[in-house]
């Protein structure tokens, strides 16, 4: 701005000095005015709740596969979650079981998708109730199953004596160790004892190896034969399941003990009813599933059932 030079002939300064100060606080009293009145404005208005204000739901997804692709499958579940349960729905996929177990006893996991075995566990010792359960290939249930090349010479679980058997997953395995384990116990044979146990890092390479001649015998459960996975990776026409379990609930979600009623109907509710929409559906595909489904705790009795031979253990 220009520099302007005032001269007063009569040499009164101090009253142009006095005017100019009064026009300074009339400009600037006029523009307080419009800032509060702007201020007020936006305070009379619809709040908007910032997401990071929101209640947060925690949802742990167990080690099934390998984080990304887990993360990956499950972001627009949860995103769809956020949106109708208006929470920040934050997903937790733990790098191994151990870390997920953990947060599991310590009650971190406000939902919390995994096995038959874990569930069964959680709900004695921690007081987890299930929700809802997985629908894959369009089944409620699954087997426990024992796998077998068909040139191998092997008619019945008998034949298995002395066999070198590999299981997909570890000892908390239900439909890969647990259910095949009682098909072994129910023909009378135990591990060590009559049969070499390994363990692949999940199901499918499990079946792999014993396709590869490594072992004898692959547990895993009766659906692995039928997954993409495996059939890129074996010579599937050579492969059948010499054995199955009884058939069991599928993979159940559930939540701890003190969400509120309220709050896990309605989880139960938007799960239930995925299939029912478009975008529903579209979910549930990134999921690798066909759906969920509304089950009780009394579902899984048959798994107690499974355990309580198969590993002596009471839940």
């Amino acid at each position: 701005m220009a520099s302007v030079t005032f001269t007063c002939r009569s040499g009164r300064r101090p009253v142009f000095i006095a005017l100019l100060s009064a026009f300074m606080l009339f400009t600037g009293a006029c523009s307080d005015q419009g800032t509060n009145k702007g201020a007020q404005e936006k305070k009379a208005g619809t709040p908007v709740t910032k997401p990071s204000e929101r209640p947060v739901l925690n949802m742990a997804i167990f080690p099934r596969r390998n984080v990304v692709t887990t993360k990956k499958a499950f972001r627009p579940l949860a995103d769809y979650l956020s949106e109708k349960l208006d929470m920040d729905v934050k997903m937790i996929v733990p790098l191994n079981f151990k870390r997920f177990w953990q947060g599991v006893s310590d009650g971190s996991y406000d939902l919390v998708h995994y096995n038959q075995y874990h569930y069964i566990v959680s709900h004695k010792k921690f007081g987890y109730e299930v929700l809802f359960a997985n629908e894959e290939m369009g089944r409620n249930t699954i087997s426990g199953s024992l796998i077998v090349h068909k040139n191998a010479g092997m008619d019945s679980v008998a034949d298995l004596k002395g066999k070198r058997i590999v299981f997909g997953g570890g000892k908390k395995a239900m439909g890969s160790y647990i259910a095949p384990l009682a098909v072994l116990k129910e023909h009378g044979l135990s591990p060590d004892a009559d049969f070499e146990v390994a363990f692949a890092k999940n199901p499918v390479i499990a079946v792999v190896k014993m396709s590869e001649g490594k072992y004898d015998a692959a547990g895993a459960g009766d659906v692995v034969l039928e997954l993409k996975a495996t059939r890129q990776r074996t010579k599937i026409d050579d492969l059948t399941i010499l054995a199955k379990s009884e058939a069991f609930a599928q993979l159940p979600w559930a939540v701890k003990s003190d969400m509120p009623q309220e709050r896990a109907n309605k989880i139960q509710q938007i799960m239930t009813h995925l299939k029912n929409s478009e975008q529903g559906k579209t979910i549930l595909q990134s999921a690798r599933v066909t759906g969920f489904n509304p089950v009780t705790d009394a579902d899984y009795d048959k798994v107690r059932e499974i355990v309580r031979y198969a590993i002596g253990e009471q839940y």
